[in-house]
């Protein structure tokens, strides 16, 4: 008997094909916007244009997945771009002192996962809303940001920016590692309980799923993303800044709800909100070419992401009519 047609393999594929139901769309939306862009702007065919639009893709793309993670969890995150901003200044005042790159790196791993494990630690255990205990927290990274690095400054090693933000598709190999990692960490008990806790919290632990660990975890790896997306915005820019990462909060949820990512926890998948952080960064660089203003592309953004969760629903209420 073959793996997909054995009872664990039909299961496997059926939950896979409940999961997708409604990208279809999705992917078709994207693959127009890139056909554009790619009218628009010929050189994204090339080694350097795509390594460029990688780059500018691939932060969002990380803290899409971190509000992602929590999202299907059950929770959602107001502090994803405060740490954006700290990940970048912890690495920028580090990696230029002694500690150099390793040691800066580091201290961006143990700085996302730290505060992401508090703020999980304080949502599972306390019983506090998770948007009011991000909300808070969200000023208080901030505050710690400015205290570290009160304007623009520090260093990143030129080598590390020629490495993650040169001439070859670094970000884009990075992106797929990611993926692969969240792929392994599905195949885990923590994995699994993401989605089942996120679902049915009373279900999932009356099954045995722990579920104050399975937030603490989820949280941690958000803060782990959104540090790293932090680094690689200094990496890009070649310095720490300690509100860079303001527009990342609302972006990360944009990006999400445009995959198909539901706010009451256990609705969609990772891959649905990986394309819908690049249907939301092709889309601004489509405006951009067209000659949008600021104020259109704010004001296209807002429709879109409405029409992306207002369709589903009505589609979802005439089937069931």
């Amino acid at each position: 008997m073959t793996p997909s047609a054995s009872p664990s393999g039909s299961l496997y594929f059926a939950i896979q094909r409940r999961r997708n139901r409604g990208l279809g769309g999705l992917y078709l939306v994207v693959a127009a916007f890139l056909v554009v862009y790619g009218v628009l702007f010929p050189g994204l065919l090339s080694v350097g244009g795509f390594s460029k639009f990688s780059q500018n893709w691939f932060p969002l793309a990380l803290v899409t997945m971190a509000q992602a993670l929590l999202m299907l969890n059950g929770g959602i995150s107001l502090a994803i771009g405060p740490l954006v901003s700290l990940g970048g200044v912890v690495a920028a005042i580090t990696m230029g002192g002694p500690a150099g790159a390793f040691g800066g790196l580091l201290a961006v791993v143990v700085a996302g996962l730290v505060i992401g494990a508090l703020t999980g630690l304080i949502v599972a255990y306390m019983r506090l809303p998770a948007i009011i205990v991000t909300l808070a927290g969200s000023f208080i990274i901030t505050g710690v940001a400015l205290l570290l690095l009160p304007r623009p400054g520090g260093s990143i090693p030129d080598w590390l920016s020629q490495a993650l933000a040169g001439q070859q598709p670094t970000a884009f190999a990075l992106l797929v590692l990611v993926l692969c990692a969240w792929k392994l960490f599905l195949a885990t008990p923590l994995g699994i309980g993401v989605y089942a806790v996120g679902d049915n919290p009373v279900g999932a632990f009356r099954s045995g799923v722990p579920v104050e660990r399975v937030r603490v975890v989820s949280f941690a790896v958000s803060g782990l993303l959104a540090a790293l997306a932090g680094l690689f915005v200094a990496a890009q820019t070649g310095s720490g800044d300690p509100v860079i990462g303001t527009s990342f909060t609302l972006n990360s949820i944009a990006g999400a709800v445009l995959g198909g990512v539901g706010f009451l926890g256990g609705k969609g998948t990772m891959r649905g909100a990986i394309a819908g952080s690049l249907l939301l960064s092709v889309m601004i660089n489509v405006m951009f070419f067209l000659g949008f203003p600021p104020v259109a592309q704010y004001v296209a953004q807002g429709v879109i992401i409405v029409g992306a969760v207002a369709i589903p629903e009505f589609a979802g209420r005439w089937r069931k009519a």
